[in-house]
């Protein structure tokens, strides 16, 4: 193969992609951490040099091209390829240094890692983490975090989970809220009482439905994605909604809304790129975890 065919930029390529997953040059400039004008020119000058025209402009954004879409197959294989060398490149690395970074829920990363990552710190002081919070899934394949606490256990072949001990939730409420309800015996005494949502599909009264409850959408009029946020908002008596039991027993302005319904049970899974695991700033992270979370 000759290697002097290749007349083009990987960065330019790199561009390419990102605007085309992210649907405009604004949103890939935010991604790549560039101004829109370089990754303009980036994007043309790529056309330039492959003498293709890549996207249509038009009053609704930028469109791919047959072109631009034929091209965005081999660029995608390119991505991934320099994905899997830099992961391999970190997997070499021996010394105990270097950035981890762990994603998790808002409510884990912020009230059960905070303890745990001090003490890995104060053993292993060359190693820095960076926690990402999200409910969202991260995805450990293309690197957006190296390490994630889930809520599942992972299918693809190419991460490693660990089960590690299960969480325990209620369903919590401010006193002060508690105080206005008359009955709180059995599920069906909240029929008519407010919840917290995390969007507005029917996933979570399916799920309390299965525990005796028989509420609707209309138990649901607020809708706050972000864990902390709710728990903020069920502190100051907006209404009932779900934590972990560790943090809600703890907190004294709330308190459980129906004392003697089981505690609601969720599996925990620590997830890592198999790769990662040959890496020993990983591997400690990864081992250190798992134990701190187990206990």
């Amino acid at each position: 193969m000759d290697r002097r065919a290749i007349k083009f930029d990987w960065n330019r390529a790199r561009a390419f992609l990102v605007t085309a997953e992210e649907g405009s040059l604004s949103a890939a400039a935010l991604a790549l951490d560039m101004t829109q004008p370089t990754v303009g020119r980036q994007v043309s000058a790529l056309e330039e040099e492959l003498g293709v025209s890549l996207f249509e402009r038009t009053n609704s954004g930028l469109v791919l091209t047959q072109s631009g879409a034929d091209l965005m197959v081999q660029v995608k294989a390119m991505a991934d390829a320099a994905t899997n060398l830099s992961r391999l490149a970190s997997s070499h690395v021996e010394t105990v240094e270097g950035i981890v970074c762990i994603s998790a829920t808002e409510m884990i990363a912020a009230y059960i890692l905070p303890p745990i990552i001090e003490k890995l710190r104060h053993q292993w002081p060359n190693i820095e983490i960076e926690i990402i919070a999200t409910s969202d899934t991260s995805d450990l394949s293309r690197r957006e975090a190296d390490i994630a606490i889930r809520n599942f256990r992972p299918t693809q072949q190419e991460l490693i989970a660990k089960r590690v001990q299960n969480t325990q939730g209620h369903l919590y409420a401010s006193k002060s809220y508690v105080q206005k309800l008359e009955h709180r015996q059995s599920p069906q005494d909240l029929n008519n009482a407010v919840f917290f949502g995390v969007d507005r599909s029917n996933r979570v009264i399916s799920y309390l439905n299965k525990f005796g409850f028989e509420l609707n959408s209309s138990n649901f009029p607020l809708i706050v994605a972000n864990h902390l946020v709710q728990w903020q908002m069920v502190k100051q008596g907006s209404g009932i909604g779900f934590m972990l039991e560790d943090i809600g027993d703890a907190e004294p302005l709330v308190e459980r809304v129906l004392a003697t319904l089981p505690a609601f049970e969720t599996e925990t899974w620590l997830v890592a790129h198999r790769e990662l695991k040959t890496s020993r700033r990983f591997r400690v992270v990864f081992d250190y975890l798992a134990a701190e979370l187990s206990e």
